[in-house]
């Protein structure tokens, strides 16, 4: 199993662990809270797939997908109340979640000939779209549209990559480097409170 291999099933879990969270939050039923898990965990990547026409999408040919959301859904009905308590770890993994997601978008559509550019947007939906779809499933306000920094460290991760790999940095390093960046800078932008400046009228 590769690194990237495992750290993109970690994402998974901690995703699916973030919206069965944020639906039992919402008090929704057993199909409703796994439901959201599931789309949150898997509706970047899917929505990605669906765009640059790569199928089968991810999860259909990998049931360990599957596996590890299962089990997202199961640790957060047994110990909801303990995880509650582990916000500053649960906020590290869904970084390097967002880190390795964008990584994998971009990956796939340099592979398919997609222009670089193109690529980091591709690399930001795969991170931030299941997020999106979560927020609007429980009547939030998406996280991307409020002042915390999160799709930015995505595009920020995203153009270190590409310009990386211009260099042909090798890509195990590449993705160390990139997925490192985004960690940083999302802890800094939290750390000294930076934000993008509201929109007022």
């Amino acid at each position: 199993m590769s690194v990237i291999y495992f750290l993109d099933l970690l994402g998974t879990i901690v995703f699916a662990i973030s919206g069965t969270m944020s639906a039992a939050n919402k008090k929704l039923d057993l199909f409703g809270a796994y439901f959201t898990g599931f789309i949150t965990a898997i509706g970047g990547g899917t929505l990605r797939d669906v765009i640059l026409g790569n199928f089968p999408v991810g999860w259909i040919s990998d049931i360990n997908y599957m596996i590890v959301i299962s089990l997202g859904v199961i640790i957060c009905f047994l110990f909801k109340q303990y995880i509650r308590k582990l916000k500053r770890t649960l906020f590290l993994f869904d970084t390097i979640g967002i880190g390795v997601f964008t990584i994998i978008g971009i990956e796939k559509s340099l592979a398919l000939g997609i222009h670089p550019f193109l690529s980091i947007i591709m690399g930001l939906f795969s991170a931030v779209m299941g997020g999106v779809i979560r927020d609007m499933l429980c009547n939030d306000i998406p996280l991307i549209f409020r002042k915390e920094i999160y799709a930015t460290a995505c595009l920020v991760g995203g153009a270190l990559f590409i310009f990386l790999d211009f260099l042909s940095i090798p890509s195990s390093l590449n993705q160390f480097l990139t997925i490192s960046c985004i960690i940083a800078f999302r802890i800094l932008c939290i750390r000294f409170k930076i934000s993008l400046p509201v929109l007022k009228y």
